[in-house]
C-alpha cells in the first residue's frame, strides 16, 4: 500500500485533497473499490470516477472534485503506466541453470542470469546479467543476449541472433528462421541459402507467435525501442528504425526499410524493397505497394494518402445512387440497352 502523496511524488503529480489516504490497488471506475486509485482523462469520465468507490482519481491538470482526492498530472495515461509497476512488480526469477536445461560448455552464462526448465543453449552463446530464459527456449550457437532481457516460454533463437538489453520476447516467437528465398531453375524452385542473422536492439518488445526471418547475407534489424505485436511476420533483410509501432497480423516482405517512429496498424501488408519515412503511418488493413514519404498517412488497398483514400471511399459509396440516376436518365431519353 502507498499513500496518495507518495504516488504523486513518483509521477510528479499535484495532490488535491487528503494525501495521507492509503491506496492498495488500481482499477477502472466501474470496478473500483475503497482503497483503489482510478483515472479520468475527460470530464465525462470524471463523473463516473466520482460516482465510484475509488479513494482517489488520477486526472489532468485543471480538473476539480468536491467528493474525491485527486492527483493532477500532465497525462493520466503516462502516469498510470508509471504507477502500475509499483502495484504489480515484475516476476522475479532465481538465478542459475535448471537441472533439465542442456547448456553447451562453450556457452557463457552470467552468474545472475536464469536458464529455466528444458532450455537448450548452444555453443558460443552469451547470456547477460539478470537475463531470463523462462523455459523450453532453444538458443542457437553464437547468439548473444544482453542484460535484463526476458525470453518467455518456447521462444526460439536461431544461430547468430543478437539481442540487446531490456528486450522482452513473448511465448512462441521465432527469431532468425530462414528467409523466404528461392530461384527458379530448370522447372523447380531452388532454395537460396539465407546465411545472415537477426539483430534486435535495446528496449524492444515482441509479442507472441511472431516470426522474424534472418537476412539472406546481411542482417534483419529491429531498432531500439520498437514494439511489435502478436502474429507479425518480418521477412529477410527488413530494417526497422527506432521506436516503431507494429500492430498485430502485419506482414513485411523482404528488404523493406522503416525509418524511426513508423506506425503500421493491424492486418496490413507491406511489399518488399520499399522505404517508409520517419513518422509514416499505415492504417489498418492496408496494402502498401509504394514508398511512403516522412510524415504521411496512407490507407486502403492499394494504400493511398489518407485524404485521397477517404475521397475514393466516399465516391464509391455514392456509386449505387449514381447508377440509379443514370438508369433513370437513360429511360427518359430513350437510350436502349446494348445488344
Amino acid at each position: 500500500m502507498f499513500t496518495v502523496s507518495y504516488l504523486a511524488g513518483q509521477i510528479g503529480g499535484e495532490v488535491v485533497g487528503d494525501g495521507t489516504l492509503m491506496i492498495q490497488g488500481i482499477a477502472p471506475a466501474d470496478g473500483a473499490r475503497a482503497g483503489d486509485l482510478t483515472f479520468a482523462e475527460k470530464p465525462s469520465y470524471l463523473a463516473a470516477a466520482e460516482a465510484s468507490q475509488a479513494s482517489a482519481i488520477l486526472v489532468p491538470a485543471g480538473f476539480e472534485s468536491t467528493t474525491k482526492t485527486l492527483i493532477r498530472v500532465k497525462d493520466p495515461r503516462i502516469a498510470i503506466a508509471k504507477v502500475l509497476p509499483l502495484f504489480f512488480p515484475p516476476e522475479t526469477h532465481t538465478a542459475g541453470i535448471h537441472p533439465s536445461a542442456v547448456v553447451d560448455p562453450a556457452a557463457q552464462i552470467d552468474a545472475t542470469a536464469t536458464v529455466g526448465p528444458h532450455c537448450i543453449v548452444g555453443a558460443g552463446v552469451r547470456l547477460g546479467q539478470r537475463s531470463v530464459l523462462m523455459g523450453g527456449n532453444h538458443i542457437g550457437r553464437d547468439s548473444q543476449i544482453g542484460d535484463d532481457t526476458c525470453l518467455h516460454p518456447n521462444v526460439v533463437l536461431y544461430a547468430k541472433t543478437q539481442i540487446g538489453s531490456r528486450v522482452i520476447i513473448h511465448a512462441g516467437t521465432t527469431i532468425g528462421s530462414d528467409g523466404y528465398g528461392y530461384v527458379f531453375d530448370q522447372g523447380r524452385h531452388r532454395k537460396m541459402l539465407q546465411v545472415g542473422n537477426v539483430v534486435i536492439h535495446d528496449d524492444v518488445e515482441i509479442g507472441s507467435n511472431a516470426s522474424i526471418d534472418r537476412g539472406a547475407l546481411g542482417s534483419t534489424v529491429i531498432g531500439q525501442g520498437t514494439k511489435i505485436d502478436n502474429l507479425v511476420h518480418v521477412a529477410h533483410n527488413v530494417v526497422m528504425g527506432r521506436h516503431c509501432l507494429i500492430m498485430g497480423q502485419v506482414g513485411f516482405a523482404g528488404s523493406t526499410v522503416l525509418s524511426d517512429y513508423v506506425v503500421v496498424a493491424s492486418q496490413s501488408g507491406i511489399a518488399g524493397h520499399l522505404k517508409l519515412g520517419t513518422q509514416a503511418t499505415v492504417g489498418a488493413k492496408s496494402g502498401v505497394m509504394r514508398d511512403i514519404p516522412a510524415g504521411e498517412t496512407v490507407l486502403g488497398i492499394p494504400a493511398a494518402p489518407d485524404k485521397q483514400a477517404k475521397r475514393q471511399w466516399i465516391a464509391l459509396s455514392k456509386l449505387p445512387d449514381a447508377l440509379r440516376r443514370l438508369k433513370a436518365l437513360e429511360k427518359q431519353i430513350g437510350v436502349s440497352k446494348p445488344v
